[in-house]
């Protein structure tokens, strides 16, 4: 669990100009990169991203204007090292749900989410074949698409228990070098009853089955 501190934040009306500024692609790919990695260069994040170093450049600074991000200390004089000021960007959803501009940044941050779920489990899997993970993460690993049926007052207690229960198991795993860095994604998203007698776009939707070994 993250502490307070260690949070940015944002609210819709005082920080406008900020949310903006987040709602270009590469720039919320680009802190979430430092934010999971660390620090790193103009010219490495290009290389990660397939981008060119003058863009990826132009980018932090503009993420360092809105202080997303800083100047880290340099390995040498040559170039410029950026870090993440916060470990997660945070907001009130219905506070964000009051202006166009705030749900337009919260429909690409989640759809960014979405992305790096994807990636991360192209790494996962990759790590595993590959030998850089043991063969101990296999079990604990997996992706659930529970779908139970929940008050509002019940969906909210349910982020306070993941939260407290994610707070205790980091602290108590703090010091334990076989500890590793997880992608833990959680969703809840409710979803109105369907007519039906309209045609369905996502016809693939999951079923709600268990679709690994961790929930």
């Amino acid at each position: 669990m993250i502490s307070e501190e260690r949070k940015r934040v944002l609210d819709p009306e005082q920080d406008a100009a900020a949310l903006k500024a987040l709602t270009h692609p590469l720039r919320i790919r680009l802190l979430g990169m430092l934010r999971q990695d660390g620090p790193a260069t103009a010219s490495e994040l290009a290389v990660r991203t397939g981008e060119s170093s003058a863009s990826t450049s132009y980018h932090l600074r503009v993420l360092a204007k809105y202080a997303f991000v800083a100047e880290a200390e340099h390995r040498d004089g040559r170039e410029r090292r950026w870090q993440a000021v916060h470990a997660a960007t945070t907001w009130s959803g219905a506070a964000m749900e009051d202006s166009p501009g705030s749900r337009a940044y919260v429909s690409l941050s989640r759809r960014t989410q979405i992305e790096h779920l994807a990636a991360s489990l192209a790494r996962h899997e990759a790590d595993l074949a590959e030998g850089r993970l043991g063969r101990e993460w296999v079990e604990p690993s997996g992706i659930s698409d529970f779908m139970p049926r929940l008050t509002p007052e019940s969906l909210t207690e349910l982020w306070e228990v993941v939260g407290r229960t994610l707070a205790g198991l980091t602290a108590r795993d703090a010091a334990d070098p076989r500890a590793a860095q997880i992608v833990l994604l959680t969703a809840g998203l409710p979803l109105a009853p369907r007519d039906p007698g309209v045609a369905e776009a996502d016809a693939q939707a999951p079923a709600g089955a268990d679709a690994g070994g961790a929930s």
